[in-house]
């Protein structure tokens, strides 16, 4: 990897893009459906978590593509989602004609069901978030990025796709932050202590907010469903992925004096408020 030298913009409320006020007609087709394509056997949680996070960021509707077994718990945590069983590929064919913006990957797992799923996705045109397990099978070369996605990779994460060592990553994260997005040709969020946030044109942006708080499973599950619910409201890639970083890290910051334990699900009201004191709903 070459060494950058461009400028870091810093994030902050003021230079951040708002969702427009809503007018009193608005109706929830116009305020995009997110589908969360998730959740393998034993790993049925995180798509929840994004799928929770989408709706409490104001998405119109959202769907969860899912295994079989995790329906009736999903139905009876989440009544506002549509949740659907998908045992193949050919079963996300519907869901997918009615999605606007896609989440891939949390809890995804790498079997051949996660593999069919991946595979129907990356043959789609809107715009996806990928995450988890979407992105190690990315790095393995198991399929190509599709246009329109932004990448959310850990530090080990992007070392996968960027072949190197994680402690290479860490060492220069604007570097490898910036060689992600040019590689995959995509916005990437590199998440850790004061996540970037690079475009393919090298751009590069840090949220110097957050709190070791986070550090728990889940968290980047909630992200990925923020990220998405701003991308269905008409934000651009690079503006819905800063604001979603700054509301889950502020947010973060806002429930730490709660100390250890804080746990994924805790964030979505906190990110809810902050989204709404940023961008009323109302003018």
């Amino acid at each position: 990897m070459m060494t950058h030298n461009k400028p870091v913009r810093s994030i902050s409320a003021d230079n951040l893009t708002r969702l427009a006020p809503r007018a009193m007609n608005t109706h929830k087709g116009q305020l995009g459906h997110v589908l969360v394509i998730a959740g393998d056997l034993g790993m049925g949680g995180a798509g929840l978590l994004s799928a929770q996070a989408a709706l409490r960021c104001g998405a119109g509707m959202v769907s969860l593509a899912t295994r079989e077994q995790h329906i009736s718990a999903a139905l009876n945590r989440l009544p506002e989602v549509m949740s659907c069983a998908v045992r193949s590929s050919a079963e996300l064919r519907a869901p997918l004609q009615r999605a606007s913006v896609l989440v891939v990957g949390p809890g995804l797992g790498q079997s051949s069901w996660s593999r069919a799923l991946l595979s129907c996705a990356a043959q789609q045109t809107i715009p996806q978030v990928w995450d988890a397990d979407a992105l190690n099978l990315l790095a393995q070369g198991f399929c190509h990025l599709p246009e329109h996605c932004i990448l959310t990779p850990h530090p080990a994460e992007a070392a996968r796709l960027l072949n190197i060592s994680t402690t290479q990553v860490q060492s220069d994260r604007c570097t490898a932050a910036l060689a992600l997005a040019q590689r995959y040709n995509a916005v990437t969020v590199l998440k850790g202590h004061h996540s970037l946030i690079a475009t393919p044109a090298g751009e590069l942006s840090c949220v110097e907010r957050g709190h070791p708080v986070m550090a728990g499973a889940g968290f980047g599950d909630v992200l990925s469903g923020v990220i998405a619910a701003l991308l269905a409201q008409g934000l651009t890639a690079d503006s819905a992925a800063c604001l979603a970083v700054w509301l889950h890290a502020c947010a973060g910051e806002q429930l730490a004096n709660q100390g250890r334990g804080l746990v994924a699900s805790d964030m979505c009201q906190a990110i809810r408020q902050l989204l709404e004191e940023h961008s009323p709903c109302q003018a």
